[in-house]
Parts: structure tokens; C-alpha cells; sequence
């Protein structure tokens, strides 16, 4: 009888066994990731626990079973040291495909643009919308003056050192990173088709070829005349003239909803107003496109001193020689203003 009761015993632990080892293979191998067809982006902030990430995929319909999950962490001792990181799962099943997949799988990648912005608070918050960091983190790192000493430069040439372009970053990547990568883009850029050598020949420094073309960028819209604004702006810099552009006026003032250039914009006492102070103002006025960087290197030879908009909805702008042929040019202007019943 006793002999019965230790078979029976240990037929019952057996399946017993038999039953957790089933259930704990299940819970390790077994399906508990539902993924949508094209796939599915987790980012991981730092200091993420277990629970917390556990939880964001059971809400999101993700992860099938929270329990599961956590139960093979404990096993493969995953949990303690979430990796941060950005990380596009596919193909993935079972909780331990998961944790491996976290542990050593590639994070994913996110694309950086950079362009269109004025100052350094519009750049940190086109930054940080790509990033872990908020946009205050990352303008203390673009006005700290060691980022200043890093590229070699002031906090008012900061900006000279984006170049407008499309980077492959990593979403896990610091505002330093950033930095760092911006000085190494920025020497390859000045590398590039001569360009360091285009600016010795003009008497420019990398950084006031991009203030200029930052003038150039805010004045035309139109790469057709690029070139030809450039050889103005610069025909007025050779001869001590100042170069009047509206754009610093703006941006001195910082009234950018302004549509109109007017005299309280001309006549506000900033050495960024080219309106008061000759030469080049203090640093860019915005982020400068390559083509405009371009057409500062590469500028037109003529005689010209004056541009104004043309006024007839095509964005160009009619040149001249003297102030008489300049005074003659904004009549134009008016004139077309009222033709298309803009004034």
C-alpha cells in the first residue's frame, strides 16, 4: 500500500512537473507579442523599469500577457538595466525573442532635418522633436560656452555650424552628440567642392560666409538670383556701404510676424541692423541653405549696389547701379503692388 501511495506520489509530481515546465516553456517560447503588420516603434527612455514597459505594451495592445513577460525576465535576469534606445520590433513572437531583441538588437534610426529656423531657441525645438532631450535641454547645450569653445567659435556663430541637411541619428542620442556631429558635418561641408577655399578668395571666414548667406536666404527665396544678390551684398561690403538689408532689421527686433519693413524696424539700435551699423552683423540671422552658402562662394561680378522686389507675385527682384535706378525700381514696385491689388 505504501509502495502504491509513493508511485502515485510521484505520478502526481511528475505531472505536476510536467505541467509547469509546460506552462514556464509556454510563457518563455510561447506566442504573447501582437505586432501590427508594419511593425511597431518602442522607445525607452531612461531608467524605464520592467513594470513600466510591461505595462505600455499590454495598453497598447502589444504584449498579450503581462505576467509572462515578467516571469521570463526573472529568468533571463532582464530588467535591472533597461537599454534606452528607440527600437523597431518585427517578426517578433515570444517574450524571449522580445528580451534578446532589447538586449543586443539594433536601435532604429529617426531622420534629423534641419532648416528653416531663425534663432537658437527655434533650432532646439527642431532638434529636440527628433530626440529623447526637450527643447530646454538642448538650447543650455547650444548656448553653453563650452559648446562655443567646442566648434571653435561665439555663441552668436553657433548657428553657422548647421548645415541645413537630412541626418540619420539615433533618437537615444544627447544634445553633446548633436554638437559633436554638427562640427564633424560642418568641416566635411567646408571640405567639400572648394568651399573653404572660395571663401579665403572673398576675404570671408566660413562663418561670415554663412551670415551673409543667411541675408541672402531671408531676402530672395528664388536660387535663380541667389548668386546675382550675393555679388550686390558683397559690392556694398567692399566699399565700407551698409548693406540695409530689411531682414536684419527683423531679426534685430525680433518682430518676425512683421510683413512690412518699417522705421521703428530701421532705427531699433542692435548691431545686428544693417540699416545702422556697416559690415556684417554679429552672426547669422537664420539657418542658411546650401544653395544660399553657394551663391555667397560663388557670387556674380557686376556692378550692382541695389535690389528691390519686383512686386508682380514672382519673388524677383530688379537690380541697379546707382540710387536713381533704384528709386526707379521701387516706383516699379509700387506700381505692380497696386496692379494686383495688394496696395
Amino acid at each position: 500500500m505504501l509502495k502504491k501511495s509513493i508511485i502515485y506520489l510521484s505520478l502526481g509530481l511528475l505531472i505536476i512537473g510536467g505541467v509547469f515546465a509546460f506552462l514556464t516553456y509556454q510563457a518563455i517560447f510561447g506566442k504573447n507579442i501582437e505586432l501590427p503588420d508594419n511593425g511597431y516603434t518602442l522607445e525607452l527612455a531612461p531608467n524605464t523599469t520592467l513594470e513600466e514597459l510591461s505595462n505600455r505594451l499590454h495598453e497598447e495592445g502589444i504584449l498579450l500577457n503581462t505576467k509572462k513577460l515578467e516571469l521570463t525576465a526573472k529568468l533571463m535576469k532582464y530588467g535591472s538595466n533597461i537599454r534606452t534606445g528607440r527600437f523597431q520590433l518585427s517578426d517578433i513572437n515570444s517574450n524571449v525573442e522580445l528580451i534578446r531583441f532589447l538586449r543586443t538588437g539594433s536601435q532604429a534610426t529617426t531622420q534629423l532635418v534641419l532648416n528653416n529656423v531663425r534663432t537658437l531657441e527655434d533650432l532646439s525645438g527642431k532638434i529636440a522633436s527628433f530626440i529623447l532631450a526637450d527643447s530646454l535641454e538642448v538650447l543650455e547645450v547650444l548656448t553653453a560656452p563650452e559648446t562655443s569653445e567646442t566648434f571653435g567659435t561665439n555663441l552668436e556663430n553657433v548657428m553657422s555650424y548647421f548645415i541645413p541637411n537630412t541626418y540619420e541619428i539615433y533618437w537615444s542620442e544627447t544634445p553633446q552628440d548633436i554638437v559633436f556631429r554638427m562640427k564633424k558635418e560642418h568641416q566635411k561641408f567646408w571640405r567639400t567642392n572648394n568651399r573653404l577655399e572660395a571663401a579665403k578668395t572673398l576675404g570671408l571666414s566660413p562663418e561670415e560666409a554663412y551670415t551673409l548667406a543667411s541675408i541672402v536666404e531671408k531676402e530672395t527665396n528664388q536660387d535663380q538670383e541667389k548668386s546675382k544678390m550675393a555679388g550686390a551684398l558683397l559690392n556694398r561690403l567692399k566699399i565700407n556701404m551698409a548693406l540695409q538689408a530689411d531682414p536684419t532689421a527683423i531679426f534685430a527686433t525680433r518682430d518676425f510676424s512683421a510683413k512690412r519693413v518699417l522705421n521703428k524696424h530701421t532705427q531699433f539700435d542692435s548691431p545686428y541692423n544693417t540699416y545702422m551699423y556697416p559690415g556684417l552683423p554679429p552672426g547669422p540671422i537664420a539657418m542658411a541653405s546650401i544653395s544660399s552658402i553657394d551663391a555667397v562662394l560663388n557670387p556674380d561680378e557686376h556692378q550692382y549696389l541695389y535690389y528691390c522686389a519686383k512686386g508682380d507675385g514672382s519673388g524677383l527682384h530688379n537690380f541697379a547701379t546707382n540710387l536713381r535706378g533704384h528709386n526707379r525700381n521701387s516706383k516699379i514696385y509700387v506700381q505692380n503692388l497696386k496692379k494686383r491689388g495688394k496696395r
